[in-house]
């Protein structure tokens, strides 16, 4: 596993049309939590807020991985039922447009719990 300094350096290593999806991901939640920080948390880019995790996000084979943790998972459980999901995560597929109003919702909703 390579071990990135940043999330640029992350998304710096998938193909372009990953990469797109890479900074979208980023700048929604940028964009709903302008206070948080970008660090690089369990080998993925992580959004930091008052001293916690807030949101993880990767790139797999087949999907985006986003994880909003366990309690979001459950608070959107009816919205995010179209996407595999497990403990605190969801998958994104390539296939399908990512749900940048869900993302941008779940985001909000961390903010609140931290």
């Amino acid at each position: 596993m390579i071990k990135h300094e940043s999330i640029d350096a992350y998304i710096a290593e998938f193909p372009p049309e990953i990469r797109t999806l890479l900074d979208q991901v980023r700048a929604v939640i940028q964009n709903e939590a302008p206070d948080a920080t970008e660090a690089i948390s369990y080998g993925i880019p992580t959004f930091k807020y008052n001293g916690k995790n807030l949101v993880h996000f990767a790139a797999f084979q087949n999907h985006i991985g986003f994880y909003p943790t366990p309690v979001a998972g459950e608070a959107f459980k009816k919205e995010l039922a179209a996407f595999k999901t497990g403990k605190g995560s969801v998958q994104f597929p390539y296939t399908q447009p990512l749900p940048i109003d869900l993302i941008s919702r779940i985001v909000k909703y961390r903010l609140g719990q931290t």
